[in-house]
């Protein structure tokens, strides 16, 4: 009986991946350290490799300007339209040239290299083909268990000059050099607290972990720990997963640019996460039966006076229609709004989908009209060619005062015609 050959995987991911971003359309700051900050440009959530040094994750912006200015480090508000589109068009050329991907995150994707030949060749082509069409540079590590593939793209990017961004380790002698080289703290699954404990039993390379008793990791920890440690010795306890079914539930949350205490802004900061909700409702196919709107005050600051309030709502059938749930969500924001108070944020909640067909109601029930599912399924096409909100409801408004603080924000240079990007010839 022939033996099964083992399973091939690789994990390709995009470098400083906001950062890069940022530079796909600013070659003057190709050699210049980035940082993105948080919605309202409130902390540090992506570092360049250059400016990593300098900046911690997490930094207060406003803690850290002089020392982004000493530096010569770039800030920017984070830009998601373009980042997503950016990731869109990298996962879109990695399905391309293998069999099967899981997109794991917005910068990262595992494939399955199953029958490939040139294992090497083809990481090589994967990351030439990225950069050259999307302008992302990529990490790519390739081995037998997905969290081995992760500790070679790990290598791959720390030791880019001598690897040239892509690093094999299918052959065990490789394997076992970077798994020596490696602390445990890097590898996948293992976070602070784990660390503590591992450095307590002497653990101090992947290596360690490698060659640890898997049995004694789950009776002292648990079954992750102990799959990670047989995966690093080369035994596959993971596969690549299928797609996620439809999410049970759909969230759009944001902080407002400033305190609101009027209701009329904060009814239009409810109708335009409303619209968004509705597109991923819409994206993934699903209806809605319930939604859950709920306002607050800032939670930390001692001068302020504290509120926080939410209602659920019953909608009259399970609909997808932006003008239905808008509706039923501004009108539940007037029962919860309170006069006198400093709001820092609201949020929409659809609760109870389901997808058409799934429902079961009696003869006489209401059911969403042909017309509301033919508007809604013109409005998405209209967006989706000409960029998200040039067709919205009336009460969504294009420019809000009340919007994040996005002043260091770059254009959106990929989503929106008005802000494509311009050549100007001598």
């Amino acid at each position: 009986m022939t033996e099964r050959p083992p399973p091939v995987f690789g994990l390709i991911d995009c470098n400083s991946f906001y950062a890069s971003c940022e530079r796909v359309f600013r070659p003057d700051l190709a050699r210049v350290p980035i940082v993105v900050l948080s919605n309202n440009d409130g902390c540090v959530i992506a570092r360049s490799y250059d400016a990593k040094p300098f900046v911690k994750m997490g930094a207060p912006y406003f803690q850290i300007k002089h020392t982004l200015k000493q530096h010569g480090i770039v800030a920017f508000s984070s830009n998601y339209a373009l980042y997503g589109d950016l990731s869109e068009r990298v996962m879109t050329l990695i399905e391309s040239m293998v069999p099967a991907v899981e997109v794991y995150s917005i910068d990262e994707a595992f494939v399955d290299l199953m029958g490939i030949a040139d294992l090497n060749a083809l990481g090589r082509r994967i990351r030439s083909q990225v950069l050259r069409c999307t302008g992302i540079p990529v990490g790519v590590g390739i081995a037998h268990t997905k969290t081995l593939a992760k500790l070679a793209n790990h290598t791959a990017k720390r030791l880019q000059a001598q690897t040239g961004g892509v690093v094999n380790i299918c052959d065990p002698f490789k394997r076992d050099w970077v798994l020596r080289n490696t602390d445990v703290s890097e590898v996948w699954g293992v976070g602070r607290r784990m660390k503590l404990h591992l450095d307590a039993m002497g653990i101090k390379t992947a290596m360690d972990l490698a060659k640890t008793d898997p049995w004694a990791l789950r009776k002292n920890f648990s079954v992750v720990i102990e799959k990670t440690a047989r995966e690093l010795a080369g035994t596959p306890c993971l596969e690549l997963d299928e797609p996620d079914p439809p999410k049970q539930e759909i969230c759009c949350s944001r902080m407002f640019g400033k305190r609101l205490t009027e209701l009329p802004p904060i009814k239009e900061a409810v109708a335009t996460y409303m619209m968004r909700a509705s597109e991923k409702l819409r994206a993934q196919g699903s209806l809605c039966k319930k939604i859950r709107v709920s306002i607050r005050t800032g939670m930390f600051n001692p001068e302020e006076a504290k509120f926080a309030n939410g209602v659920v709502v019953d909608l009259p059938y399970p609909t997808d229609d932006v003008r239905l749930l808008t509706k039923a969500a501004v009108d539940a924001l007037e029962r919860v709004y309170r006069s006198g108070f400093k709001y820092s944020k609201a949020e929409v909640l659809l609760l109870n989908l389901c997808q058409p067909g799934e429902y079961t109601d009696d003869l006489f029930a209401e059911f969403q009209p042909a017309e509301a599912t033919r508007v809604m399924a013109v409005m998405d096409q209209i967006n989706g060619r000409w960029g998200r909100g040039t067709l919205r409801a009336a009460s969504v408004p294009s420019n809000p005062a009340w919007g994040m603080r996005r002043e260091m924000m770059s254009q959106s240079f990929t989503t929106r015609l008005d802000q494509l990007w311009t050549v100007h010839c001598c």
